[in-house]
């Protein structure tokens, strides 16, 4: 398995990252922990969790779930030092979450703390903030966004006084690298403006959606990326399952996400059934499968770090895993960005 630079940080990490959202829920403990042990043996040492997982649903009862299962695995197997372990400090608006209050230099200390204690671990490897307190653009907000009514003063002085908490981690050694999720342009720029000034620790990553049918990634931020050395971390590379053909013609499998989110977050529209179909008629002309072909294609774009997939079933990650063999062709990417032109911003 290829490995990337992690920004500037010097931590190598695969092209292939295991998300764990389903730890818990879905996927039963003993089968998250076998996940952990068949991705290790491929060669896949980089697993990225959140203290708001999991998800579909979320709830209260089980917030940190999905750390605690990675945290029974680490203390049985004792191979922490294995594994390169990302978490995530949740976002303003989940109220279950500290009453659903802002990422601040007094929150940070206390959710590392309890994403240490629930991982059953001394260190986290990349500790990412889930979503900007500003807002963001992301989960489909693209379509109204409006940032006129942001305070800039605010928001800095957020960022410096994170910065700082982010840096007294560091130190103590709890973190070694720090990444962004659902972040924009503008705030990476400043995020990294700051650090520069001396503020604190180095955005590593950013941890945006991505796929052939999510590319919001492909201008600024891809620009930025590219020229300040802040890999992309793409999650939902397969478009929560819709990129596989599994839910084409209104199919809804037993124990699939769309059978818990009927729509995908926003993500299911009479204009996503079409561009599915004519991907997977790419994939079917150069007799590709639709999960390897996606994955192949995220790992030509020259801002990928990793992308991060999730498997319900162990089944599943093995056929995910058997995509780092595939090389896309260029005749396969023109017809890809073929398909692009003709189905842009489905969701």
């Amino acid at each position: 398995m290829k490995m990337n630079p992690l920004g500037r940080t010097g931590i190598l990490v695969p092209e292939l990252c295991l998300g764990t959202m389903t730890f818990g829920t879905q996927t039963p403990e003993a089968e998250s922990h076998e996940q952990i042990d068949v991705s290790l043996e491929a060669g896949l040492n980089f697993i990225d969790t959140a203290e708001m997982y999991p998800v579909n649903p979320l709830s209260a009862e089980t917030q940190g779930d999905s750390e605690r299962v990675l945290g029974t695995w680490f203390a049985e197997s004792k191979r922490r030092d294995e594994v390169i372990l990302a978490t995530k400090h949740s976002g303003n608006g989940i109220k279950y979450v500290r009453d659903g209050a802002d990422i601040n230099a007094k929150s940070i200390p206390e959710a590392i703390e309890g994403s240490l204690k629930r991982l059953q671990t001394d260190y986290i490897d990349l500790y990412q903030f889930h979503w900007p307190n500003r807002g963001s653009y992301m989960f489909r907000k693209n379509w109204t966004f409006d940032p006129s009514k942001q305070d800039r003063a605010k928001t800095l002085d957020d960022m410096m006084g994170a910065l700082g908490a982010l840096q007294d981690a560091v130190d103590a050694g709890k973190i070694r690298a720090f990444g962004l999720s659902n972040e924009s342009a503008w705030g990476t720029s400043e995020w990294l403006r700051l650090s520069e000034a001396g503020h604190g620790p180095r955005v590593a990553s950013i941890q945006n959606e991505y796929s052939l049918l999510c590319r919001l990634y492909d201008t600024d931020l891809a620009e930025l990326s590219v020229n300040e050395d802040v890999g992309l971390l793409a999650f939902s590379p397969l478009a929560t399952g819709l990129l596989t053909g599994k839910y084409q013609q209104g199919a809804i499998p037993d124990g699939s996400r769309r059978s818990i989110s009927a729509e995908l977050g926003g993500r299911v529209s009479d204009r996503v059934f079409p561009a599915v179909d004519a991907y997977l008629e790419v994939a079917r002309t150069h007799e590709l499968d639709p999960v390897h072909m996606a994955l192949a294609w995220c790992r030509t774009r020259p801002f990928m770090a990793s992308a991060i997939f999730g498997a319900t079933r162990t089944a599943q990650l093995k056929h995910i895993l058997a995509s780092v063999e595939v090389t896309l062709s260029q005749e396969v990417l023109d017809a890809l960005n073929a398909v692009h032109h003709q189905h842009p911003m489905v969701y």
